[in-house]
């Protein structure tokens, strides 16, 4: 009896052992900067080579990369488009010393000796670009997993901070669209914070109309005669109708994935809305690729959003295309205030004429290019009512100034991509919860091996600001 008793706590300890070995992580942290300046670089890829497995650098150029034990003889690459690539076997790392890369840009005499006729123009490598798409996105499904900062604040102090693991799932980009389907799962949640003004009489007024028949004024609602728990209920409504993931995924400003989506802002009728001016060639892990500005065109640029007036932009920014096979690697997109009545609005509303802020690096995996990380920024009125009694006109500018104007953040960083179909098809059958607002037991253990993006220096001491005013969750 004993000794079978034995045989089965040793078969245990072994089981556990193999277990917390196959689990085990290795954890790469450093910062990655820049030779001649000297400063840390941003957004630079750090991944281990031949997997999807990877982050990106903060403002400051810190990273930490959560490595499976399996990758240990694999290599780390860092890259960043215009440096040198580092490469180096994760047994030879040494976080001791910071990671400097080179500026190098390719040589544009080798890009002309070509055997086939090529695009000169800006705009001709665009709709190369737009016409490869089915070629270089993804064929088929596919989940991915990521890592979700969601922050507002004002241009004081953070508001309003989630960190969330979630999960997408694409049918692919060349799915006839009839057929064509995402979804977003919440899986965990790291932090919740809420501190914001509830009297927002703006959003309770903007409730009121887009789910009654009667059109509400300004004098139509005074805050003394509005329940909390409304003004509540008409926060959340907004939070969902503004804030929600499926306004990144599913909207226009996803402008790859849902370029053959009809009105597309990278669609048919792309150079009535964008002009693309060729800029330079540079380097990307020793891959050329076009640097190419985005202008503005002959129409405004409009998101045809249900509720808000959305319309009369112009764009701004960068796209970045591999020259070998115009797949585009990176998307830097402003929409900017150009209208008379967008101008007015934009001004009077959110102190800014920058509307929309959005960036979307991919990255490569199996001659396809998944999306590797996305930052979107919004503006957005908080209608907090007056200022406080006897204020002097000064301290009231910075009231409104400071406190009043406030902007939203998302970041998505994807670490994982599942091509296995037996994994999708059973992730599939789950239950999918796309709210990113609705509190979640925190699981400690799970977040002790996710990969996560750091906080810049500032955020991070705003954010122990907010902590100190508000608990994770009341478990």
């Amino acid at each position: 009896m004993f000794k079978t008793n034995y045989k089965k706590y040793l078969v245990l300890i072994l089981l556990c052992i193999c277990s917390s070995t196959l689990f085990a992580q290795i954890e790469l942290k450093n910062k990655v900067v820049d030779f001649n300046k000297g400063e840390g670089i941003e957004s630079a890829s750090v991944y281990i080579k031949n997997t999807t497995i990877g982050t990106i650098t903060n403002a400051d150029g810190k990273f930490s990369l959560q490595v499976p034990k399996r990758h240990e003889n694999d290599s780390l690459v860092i890259s960043s488009i215009g440096y040198s690539t580092y490469k180096i076997p994760i047994s030879e790392y040494d976080a001791d010393f910071e990671i400097f890369l080179e500026e190098e840009v390719a040589s544009l005499e080798e890009v002309l000796i070509v055997g086939e006729p090529r695009p000169k123009t800006g705009n001709d490598i665009m709709v190369r670009a737009i016409e490869r798409l089915p070629r270089n996105m993804p064929d088929s499904s596919y989940l991915q997993k990521g890592f979700l900062r969601h922050k507002e604040r004002n241009k004081n102090e953070f508001k309003w901070l989630i960190e969330s693991a979630i999960t997408v799932y694409d049918s692919g980009y060349t799915v006839p669209t009839s057929k064509n389907f995402l979804k977003i799962n919440v899986d965990q949640v790291r932090k919740s914070y809420d501190l914001r003004d509830v009297d927002s009489l703006f959003t309770y007024q903007a409730y009121l109309n887009q789910n009654n028949k009667r059109r509400y004024g300004k004098k139509d609602i005074r805050r003394d005669q509005v329940k909390t728990s409304d003004l509540v209920k008409s926060i959340k409504w907004n939070d969902n109708r503004v804030n929600g993931l499926q306004n990144i995924f599913k909207g226009k400003l996803n402008l790859l994935r849902n370029a053959n989506n009809a009105k597309a802002l990278f669609g048919e009728n792309m150079l009535d809305k964008h002009q693309f001016e060729l800029d330079t060639v540079l380097v990307d892990n020793e891959r050329k690729l076009y640097k190419i500005k985005i202008l503005k065109s002959t129409d405004f640029v409009g998101l045809d959003t249900k509720g808000i007036y959305n319309e009369g932009f112009e764009a701004n920014g960068w796209v970045y295309i591999y020259w070998d096979n115009y797949a585009i690697k990176k998307i830097e997109y402003e929409l900017i205030a150009a209208s008379k009545s967008q101008k007015i609005r934009s001004k009077r509303l959110f102190d800014t004429q920058i509307n929309h802020k959005l960036v979307i690096s991919y990255k490569e995996y199996e001659d396809k290019m998944y999306p590797n990380y996305i930052y979107y920024e919004t503006p957005k009125l908080v209608n907090v009512g007056k200022a406080k009694d006897g204020l002097t006109e000064e301290e009231e500018a910075r009231y409104k100034k400071e406190e009043r104007y406030y902007y939203t953040i998302q970041e998505i960083l994807f670490s994982e991509v599942i091509l296995d179909k037996d994994k999708i098809k059973e992730a599939l059958q789950g239950k999918w919860d796309k709210d990113i607002f609705s509190p979640k037991p925190y699981n400690k253990e799970f977040w002790d091996t996710y990969n996560v993006l750091l906080e810049s220096e500032e955020d991070e001491k705003l954010i122990e600001d907010l902590t100190q005013r508000a608990s994770l969750f009341k478990e």
